[in-house]
């Protein structure tokens, strides 16, 4: 007997400032389930009661099962402003430490130590919800990299499960 997927509920706020050919959400741009919106200084955003994955938030549990998810996606330094047009009640929830594959460097604001790619965040944390969705990673070019990484902590799905 097979067990039937959540229905998946992600509300994706992306900096257009960043390179969307860059961007590790691309993607699941069009995916059932995900819903995508460029910040914009001006407009307000309503996204209801969700997780906003945050690295200052609570340790994410079980106990956080079903609640929809928030994932800003931009550089750590403009979080707080595409935050401040959101309107919603947020749960910030932070990931266990986990390493990054993604090759990152920045000359500005150095990455927070525990500083995921938004694609593996995204993983780690419906996996962590019991939703391993290996097809999120089909097309990230650091996927076996990040899984290899991550095994204990993600041990439902190995590299070869991806």
């Amino acid at each position: 007997m097979t067990t039937a997927r959540a229905e998946l509920d992600v509300f994706i706020l992306r900096d257009p400032r960043e390179s969307a050919r860059k961007c590790s959400l691309t993607p699941l741009r069009g995916v059932a389930g995900f819903t995508f919106a460029n910040y914009a200084h001006d407009r307000r955003v309503a996204v209801g009661r969700r997780i906003l994955l945050h690295k200052d938030g609570e340790l994410l549990t079980p106990a956080d099962r079903g609640t929809p998810l928030l994932v800003v996606d931009c550089c750590w330094r403009r979080v707080p402003t595409l935050l401040a047009t959101v309107d919603g009640d947020l749960l910030p929830r932070r990931l266990p430490p986990l390493a990054t594959a993604y090759p990152r460097k920045s000359e500005l604001v150095p990455d927070p130590e525990s500083g995921l790619a938004s694609i593996e965040a995204l993983f780690a944390a419906l996996a962590l919800l019991g939703e391993v969705r290996p097809e999120l990673l089909a097309r990230y070019r650091w996927r076996d990299e990040f899984l290899a990484r991550n095994s204990l902590l993600l041990g439902a799905c190995g590299p070869n499960g991806a």
